[in-house]
């Protein structure tokens, strides 16, 4: 079968697959998307509760508003996709989707020397689009067993950190869940559930909720509304890590934006490229930057009831906020927790026995489900698709992807991520970076070299380490206006979008503020 040629390529058609296919639509690029639609984690990765963290009016596209921009209320996860596709038909994006096309296998064909290193680590790149074929991509379409091959010049990898492949935690010999009678499953199989088929999982079951972030607290509600009565039984979750949880987005009756999302509070942030003065400056305003993120646990301390359930975490507020794991909470979540419906297990480790789930102070809990909100592994969903030897590039020492602009990897050729890189709002960081890519492919920039790209990357991930221990999850909240901005500068935008200082200083910032020609 022939092999067919083409300038871009893109994998993956959630959120920034869509938003990468737009921005670069002049070069008719084509969308591989494994399964029949677009949507990624909102339709593959979603329980009948599921909805949007932030406020609708910070999660929408910059030249495509919500029809109701109410901030009141957090959309559910399908007026997500139906917002989804509306972008993608309005600018008629999905004419570039191969649906049900399943990308198993990349190969490197370009000129190793040129590319790889744009001729000197020193040197600058070059013009990613030279003619000459880079990637090579086999797809499976509708489990065919016959592959297609195609030609790029350019890819760009949108395959998310969420979804398809679950991370499973690792068990001693004979303590997995091979021992388990019960049943165990994923909250990736969980989301694939109706709504009959969750209720009669969970009703009537001892069930167990591993796992303490936004995906475990929605299953757990799930679980608690479906055992209402007598005859119910409770869900317990089992948490290792304790994370702060928000009831909404107001502080003591102050907005919440006005702590982190504004220029003047990132000001007392550190952020790249800040120079010896500034640095000092960040240094001596440190107690301010602690006050907000005390303040915050006080309402938190006085609003929910985590001394009486034994949720407070140790670390501070802003360790969470800093890695992109506040999580909202729903309305009846304690509510439930009150009535005995939810119940909490504090535990390091944990294991199988045949009857539920035993801990390391030798307690054990009976359950007849255990269902395991630990997350996904995107790194292994790269690797399994990237070559040798730019699958062993993928992590540095620090065990996150290092990611110019939170998009090119310095060592890795014409290859662009989107999606990889965490902040408040995912849409926006994945908007502007495709805006920012679609410039570059243009070639109305140059990218700097490898060596000035990986002190930049350097200096982001030292940030995010000393800021916060859950610093692996590549987040930029504390510093994503600055990075903005200097995405902003390179493609030679205006970096202070606001109509005058005022607003500069104390408005917060979201897509509307990116708008092209603002």
């Amino acid at each position: 079968m022939a092999i067919i040629h083409s300038k871009i390529g893109i994998i993956g058609a959630g959120i920034s697959g869509i938003a990468a296919a737009k921005q670069l639509a002049k070069y008719d690029p084509m969308v591989f998307e494994a399964t029949d639609c677009i949507g990624g984690v909102w339709k593959h990765c979603s329980y009948r509760s599921t909805k949007l963290q932030t406020p609708r009016c910070d999660y929408e596209f910059s030249d495509f508003p919500w029809t109701q921009r109410d901030n009141t209320n957090f959309p559910t996860y399908q007026e997500i996709l139906d917002y989804l596709y509306s972008y993608a038909q309005h600018f008629d994006v999905l004419k570039f989707v191969n649906f049900n096309s399943k990308v198993v296998e990349i190969k490197f064909v370009g000129d190793r020397e040129m590319n790889y290193f744009a001729g000197s680590i020193n040197g600058e790149y070059g013009s990613l689009l030279t003619g000459n074929p880079v990637w090579e991509v086999a797809v499976r379409t509708n489990q065919s067993e016959t592959l297609q091959w195609y030609a790029f010049e350019f890819l760009v990898m949108c395959t998310g950190k969420y979804g398809d492949i679950p991370s499973i935690p690792n068990f001693p010999q004979q303590k997995g869940p091979e021992v388990f009678k019960g049943q165990v499953l994923h909250t990736l199989d969980y989301s694939k559930l109706d709504q009959e088929a969750s209720t009669t999982l969970v009703k009537g079951k001892k069930v167990a909720v591993v796992g303490y972030k936004k995906s475990a607290i929605d299953l757990a509600v799930e679980c608690a509304e479906a055992n209402q009565g007598p005859e119910g039984q409770p869900c317990t979750m089992v948490v290792r890590t304790l994370h702060w949880t928000v009831p909404h987005y107001s502080i003591w009756g102050l907005p919440f934006y006005l702590f982190y999302s504004t220029r003047s509070s990132q000001f007392l942030h550190e952020r790249p490229n800040q120079g010896l003065l500034r640095s000092l400056l960040c240094h001596m305003l440190s107690p301010l930057r602690r006050a907000a993120s005390k303040l915050i646990e006080s309402y938190l301390e006085w609003k929910l009831p985590l001394e009486k359930y034994g949720l407070k975490p140790e670390h501070p507020f802003e360790e969470d906020y800093a890695s992109c794991q506040m999580a909202i909470l729903p309305d009846n979540f304690f509510s439930e927790a009150d009535k005995g419906k939810i119940l909490f297990k504090r535990t390091s480790k944990w294991w199988f026995w045949e009857g539920g789930v035993e801990f390391e102070d030798n307690t054990k809990l009976e359950a007849d489900v255990v269902i395991l909100a630990t997350g996904f592994d995107a790194k292994k969903k790269l690797k399994a698709i990237l070559p040798d030897p730019f699958r062993s590039l993928l992590e540095f020492p620090s065990g996150m992807i290092p990611l110019y602009r939170g998009t090119i990897h310095p060592l890795i050729p014409n290859m662009a991520f989107v999606g990889y890189l965490e902040s408040v709002s995912n849409l926006h960081s994945a908007e502007i970076r495709c805006i920012w890519l679609s410039r570059l492919v243009d070639d109305l920039f140059k990218l700097p070299s490898v060596e000035k790209m990986l002190e930049q990357i350097t200096q982001e991930m030292e940030i995010m380490k000393r800021t916060t221990r859950f610093y692996k999850r590549n987040c930029i909240s504390t510093f994503s206006i600055n990075h903005s901005d200097e995405i902003c500068e390179e493609m030679g935008w205006q970096s202070w979008r606001k109509k005058n200082l005022l607003a500069e200083a104390f408005r917060p910032y979201n897509s509307q503020d990116y708008a092209e020609g603002k």
